[in-house]
């Protein structure tokens, strides 16, 4: 692939871009940009000198064909809450936040579909989907702010996955801008359609290095009309799975969502998250948080619930549990998963891994990165939380009392190496659902077999000959 000039943006050629952009679809203000070049985490920072705000997908193709000509790196970027730096751009590059382009285009409850542009933040598209009394499952803890394009370029998973899938598993079709400007239009609703390569699917979870998404139409289902939210504390990580199994085959397989965390995960949320509480008066090791849900209005999924925890109580795996008696009620116990990323951060430096192995195994893993970590660093403070029910965990390490933070995120790359070992030899995977980005391109090129590395960097030379689409991300060097 060819490589981008290092500063291309001279003076006319700034002016070519703002044009394209139109009205109001640029600027250069420093203070406005500044909060566009840095990730999440705080682990990437990056620069630009012109940021665009296209308010079309026939702005987005300007720019691009204005770019490709002059080989310009073009970083696009929906609502900034990745986790890996893939929407942090470099010197030279320019940054094309996709905020502008937010409309509703469409709603078929016939088909349960709707299209709608990729600007649109994720909460926005579940509260148009419950207007026409229908649901868009995909749910996150930064669906206020992440926006659909960022969540299909980094394939999203989320609380839900177990019962819906993920990001990809909700795309029924996308129009998409590729790299010469071109626009791939293809939002069709059809459920089957089998006439040769699923092209969409080459740009979903590819963070924007193969093409820009500027639409898709989504799969709808009906509306939840009863929920049931239970929190267990657990005999064992073993016990979980059983416990899910239980509950899969006594609801009917209305499990929607179960998710697991440790004690040191419940300790840092109840310590740090305002108003938190412990929901269970004896402590235990592990807990697991379930919810059921279903469209029938009349399907007593309370009675349902406590019946699966009285079983799992009989079997042994559950030594005690609540359920939920209000949704106030169902929010406390949620927010105590959902707000445990935040109250980590309070506890000093902390070294990540969003993994994923097969469900089976997830006591397995758990217990071999456990002694592992532990055994490498005493009093280094595992907190682990997830949804075990797809066997996603996030298996965040927190630096022991007193550590000097700096020397101990020096070592993010010795405990990748621990941990990313032991999920590699279960069969699973590095990367769950953050994504590859900036931060976990080495991890690729280890992971990853020569055939399939090559194999994708054919499909980028493909796609990108010019090496403009979000460069220097995924894609190892």
């Amino acid at each position: 692939m060819d490589q981008a000039p290092a500063n291309p943006l001279a003076p006319a050629i700034l002016d070519r871009l703002k044009q394209a952009a139109g009205p109001g679809g640029w600027t250069d203000d420093a203070q406005e940009i500044a909060p566009r070049l840095v990730e999440g985490r705080g682990l990437f920072h990056g620069a630009c000198a012109l940021m665009v705000k296209p308010a079309s997908t026939e702005a987005v193709a300007a720019i691009v064909r204005v770019c490709a000509e002059q080989r310009i790196p073009i970083v696009p970027q929906g609502g900034n809450t990745g986790l890996v730096g893939g929407g942090v751009p470099e010197a030279g590059s320019v940054l094309l936040t996709l905020g502008r382009m937010n409309r509703l285009r469409a709603v078929d409850p016939a088909t349960h579909t709707m299209t709608v542009e990729a600007g649109m933040i994720l909460k926005d598209a579940q509260r148009a989907a419950a207007e026409h009394d229908l649901l868009f499952p995909l749910s996150l803890g930064a669906e206020g702010s992440c926006q659909i394009g960022g969540n299909l370029s980094t394939n999203a998973g989320g609380v839900q996955v177990l019962r819906y899938g993920n990001a990809r598993d909700l795309v029924l079709g996308l129009e998409v801008v590729l790299a010469d400007g071109t626009v791939l239009s293809s939002l069709k609703s059809l459920r089957k359609d089998n006439t040769g390569y699923d092209l969409k699917q080459l740009f979903i979870g590819a963070e924007g290095t193969l093409g820009i998404i500027t639409a898709a139409t989504l799969k709808l289902f009906p509306l939840p009309r009863d929920r049931a939210t239970g929190f267990a504390s657990l005999r064992d990580p073993a016990a979980a799975i059983a416990l899910l199994s239980l509950a899969r085959r006594l609801s009917g397989d209305a499990v929607t969502s179960f998710e697991i965390m440790n004690r040191m995960t419940l300790d840092f949320a109840v310590r740090h998250i305002p108003g938190a509480a412990e929901p269970i008066a004896q402590p235990a090791g592990w807990y697991a948080l379930i919810e059921l849900s279903t469209s029938r209005a009349d399907a007593a999924l309370g009675g349902v619930m406590e019946a699966i925890l009285a079983e799992a109580a009989e079997q042994g795996l559950v030594p005690d549990a609540v359920i939920a008696q209000s949704e106030t009620q169902a929010r406390a116990l949620w927010r105590l998963r959902e707000e445990a990323p935040e109250a980590q951060k309070r506890e000093g430096g902390s070294i990540k891994h969003d993994v994923s192995v097969p469900v089976g195994t997830v006591p397995e893993f758990l217990a071999k990165a456990t002694a592992a970590v532990e055994a490498r660093l005493p009093g280094i403070r595992v907190t682990a939380f997830g949804h075990a029910g797809d066997g996603n965990i996030h298996y965040n390490l927190s630096q022991p009392v007193g550590a000097d933070r700096a020397q101990y995120l020096a070592r993010w790359d010795e405990f990748n190496r621990i941990v990313h070992d032991i999920v590699q030899a279960l069969g699973g995977s590095f990367s769950a659902e953050h994504g590859i980005g900036r931060l976990k391109r080495g991890e690729l090129a280890h992971y990853k077999s020569p055939e399939e590395l090559a194999l994708m960097r054919r499909i980028k030379a493909a796609l990108d000959p010019h090496n403009i689409m979000n460069p220097g991300k995924v894609i190892p060097s």
